[in-house]
């Protein structure tokens, strides 16, 4: 019967199914927001592009 009360008591799997639970929010929300974060990724490139080409290298 100790057994029992120990395994019901025992907590290691909780931080599994937590991990578990955060993951598939984040996998959702990319899910979800697709569009806009491969629209805001291309615009950050493409700033980082332009501001590269403006950059004048001293002779």
């Amino acid at each position: 019967m100790n057994k029992i009360k120990e395994f019901i008591n025992e907590e290691d799997g909780i931080a599994i199914v937590e991990i578990i639970l955060i993951l598939v929010l984040l996998i959702g929300l990319v899910v979800i927001f697709r569009d806009k974060i491969v629209d805001l990724t291309e615009k950050i490139i493409n700033s980082i592009t332009a501001d590269m080409n403006n950059i004048n290298p001293e002779s």
